[in-house]
């Protein structure tokens, strides 16, 4: 079952399990109370789970019709990770900005063969329109750092990109603020949050939406979503205040920002190196549940599908690159959101153009850090299998022999 249309055309919060209220709304705006809470039942599982029931329907069949082009996923290197680490470019917790220019141009030459230059003309023309998506969530603990995004500014400027042509995005646009990501530090660059979300009506601080509500009860960000392309599912949303504070609309569609539809011709997926519980939080959920509204519903009966399906629609599938994790500062435990604790310095980035791929090499190198901290790790398939879904799509490839990890 599909979709009606194709794709181109306060219920009380649960308790936060020992985090303030303000950061555990952000983290349900954000990735999802639902998976918050799960994540933090399901990282300590030693038993097997319970085979979980039939997804709900969504519209991937639609998706999955659509032509593919010569950039679509696995990308122009499917299967392809390459870890550039450097025990130098971290002081004190701090990126040096050349040391961070120069290990990630050093892994970009390992992963497409040329330098940084030359590797510019693979994927972008001086017209395209830039997407960075980074993830702002835990803003100087484990958030994309900006030191590693002004690396890729300045790759793609000295390949003729004009820095109007650049936007640096994330879903919510006060985190952008929150983790540093302004005008005065990247003058010239755009900044665009996809939808505002008021924290102080969502933590129930004030009675007054005014700040995201419209006098006729419509979310003020609606218009910046494109009614014509939304991932559909069968899963029915909150109709409350609290959760369109959120997540913008409710029922069964989640679509996907005009910034990405309507502007951005490519985007450069910058995710960060975490866990979320037994599973990741790294470079494939950054755009799964980045790029589309109304995600909270999705969380417990979707899981980590979400982010397979999402990609596989041609605004993120033909339009997405390039995807490096940071692991400047990384994180094992107490994920998705930050954990000071569980925060270690890794000084390396991971890099592909297979965001599945590099989502296998960086879950398996995730599950060895866990368990050399004495973590109880659960390594049920189904912290994996969505990556191996989208293998079956076409999507990517996360199984030897076309799985390819090298060091740079």
């Amino acid at each position: 079952m599909t979709a009606p249309n194709t794709i181109s055309k306060s219920r009380h919060m649960p308790d936060p399990g020992g985090l303030d209220r303000r950061t555990f709304l952000k983290l349900g705006g954000a990735l999802g109370a639902g998976l918050v809470l799960a994540d933090r039942m399901a990282h300590g599982q030693e038993a097997k789970p319970a085979a979980p029931p039939a997804p709900p329907k969504t519209n991937i069949e639609d998706a999955l019709k659509a032509p593919r082009t010569s950039l679509s996923l696995p990308g122009v290197f499917p299967g392809l990770v390459v870890e550039a680490h450097d025990p130098s470019v971290m002081t004190n917790d701090t990126p040096d900005p050349d040391k961070v220019k120069d290990l990630f141009r050093r892994g970009l030459s390992r992963l497409t063969g040329k330098d940084a230059r030359q590797s510019f003309g693979l994927f972008f023309s001086k017209s395209d329109v830039v997407g960075l998506k980074v993830n702002p969530v835990g803003p100087g603990l484990i958030s994309t750092r900006p030191e590693l995004v002004a690396a890729v500014i300045d790759w793609l400027t000295d390949g003729g990109l004009p820095h109007s042509n650049i936007i640096i995005w994330d879903r919510f646009d006060y985190m952008l603020r929150d983790a540093g990501f302004t005008p005065e530090r990247f003058p010239g660059v755009g900044i665009e949050g996809l939808q505002t979300m008021d924290e102080a009506a969502a933590a129930g601080e004030t009675k007054d939406n005014s700040r995201w509500q419209a006098k006729d009860g419509r979310h003020l960000s609606e218009d910046n979503f494109d009614r014509d392309v939304y991932y559909w599912a069968e899963v029915e949303a909150p109709q409350d205040a609290a959760y369109l504070n959120q997540h913008v609309f409710n029922g069964n569609y989640s679509y996907f920002g005009k910034l990405l539809t309507k502007k951005l011709t490519k985007i450069i997926n910058l995710a960060v190196f975490k866990n979320t519980g037994n599973g990741i939080s790294m470079a494939t959920k950054n755009i799964g549940y980045g790029a589309i509204c109304n995600t909270n519903r999705l969380h417990k009966p979707l899981f980590f599908n979400v982010n397979t399906e999402v990609h596989a629609f041609p605004v993120i599938r033909d339009k997405l690159v390039l995807n490096i994790n940071d692991g400047l500062r990384a994180q094992y435990d107490g994920g998705p959101g930050p954990e000071s604790k569980f925060i270690y310095t890794l000084a390396t980035l991971f890099l592909a153009t297979d965001p599945f791929a590099l989502d296998m090499v960086c879950h398996n190198a995730l599950v060895a850090k866990r368990k050399s901290m004495g973590v109880k790790v659960n390594e049920h398939p189904m912290y994996t299998e969505y990556l191996r879904y989208a293998q079956r799509l076409g999507l990517g490839r996360v199984d030897a022999p076309g799985l390819q990890h090298v060091r740079a």
